[in-house]
């Protein structure tokens, strides 16, 4: 693998963030292309920001690359940024509408995404066995710390998906993984190859006003995270064996001092 030029990539970002703010869109898209000629793996996601510009096409999901670095770099605060700064109460909000449907206690939860533990210890008292997933080595370092999990993976979720052949799991959970990808098919047709018939698929999206999506299933947002619409998403799911219990609008986190809309999701496999 060539080597990158990191100080060669560092100037070529920082320009293409800098046009970015300031509105030359089309003279940013240059640059983020340059960006992505000196490091194809795409670690900074220029792809997903030439997608939140409306430049380029929208990626299947966000590059690994990307969202390992992302989240390493954010391992030690992330829970004081997202949960203090950021509003986002995900995790508990799954164990109110589990508690609220009389779903569990589990014998097998799958958490994939599961970055801290923010979701384990939500859940923990819920399930007897809990397997945790992460890309970021950062992340789950932390979440092994908390003593929450008999077993962590350091993997991309569909990776992990693919490739698993441990036992079946009643419940696999995916509170903000979505926001990371865009076609749905891959995660959803991985978790029932991974699931007890019957079992339960628990997951939160960010989405938008469907004038916004103008016809798209799925699109990077403002904030250079996927949203999805809900159309798309009941589609999906049904496509791939699951009934939906529950379909909850929620706010997922704040940004900017603005609430993030999306979908609390609670799926069982037919």
């Amino acid at each position: 693998m060539k080597k990158i030029d990191e100080e060669a990539l560092a100037r070529a970002y920082n320009r293409a963030l800098s046009l970015e703010k300031s509105g030359h869109f089309d003279a940013a898209a240059d640059a983020y292309a340059e960006v992505l000629a000196l490091d194809p793996e795409d670690h900074g996601g220029a792809a997903v920001r030439l997608a939140s510009m409306g430049r380029g096409d929208t990626p299947e999901k966000a590059p690994d690359a990307y969202v390992t670095t992302l989240f390493d770099q954010h391992a030690e605060v992330f829970d004081d940024v997202l949960v203090d700064q950021l509003g986002y109460c995900v995790p508990l909000l799954v164990r109110q509408r589990l508690q609220a449907l009389e779903l569990g206690p589990f014998k097998r939860v799958l958490d994939l995404g599961c970055g801290t533990g923010l979701t384990g210890g939500a859940l923990r008292d819920m399930a007897e066995d809990f397997t945790g997933v992460d890309l970021s080595e950062n992340m789950v370092e932390i979440a092994h710390e908390k003593d929450l999990y008999e077993t962590l993976y350091v993997a991309e979720a569909v990776d992990f998906l693919d490739d698993n052949e441990d036992e079946p799991f009643d419940l696999v959970t995916a509170t903000d993984v979505l926001p990371y990808m865009g076609a749905l098919e891959p995660l959803f047709f991985g978790a029932v190859d991974n699931m007890e018939p019957g079992g339960f698929l628990v997951f939160s999206s960010e989405t938008l006003p469907d004038e916004t999506f103008a016809g798209r299933n799925f699109m990077v947002g403002p904030h250079q995270r996927f949203a999805h619409s809900e159309a798309y998403v009941r589609d999906r799911l049904a496509a791939t064996g699951f009934e939906i219990l529950d379909f909850s609008e929620i706010t997922v986190r704040m940004e900017e001092g603005e609430p993030i809309a999306g979908h609390l999701v609670v799926a069982r496999l037919k």
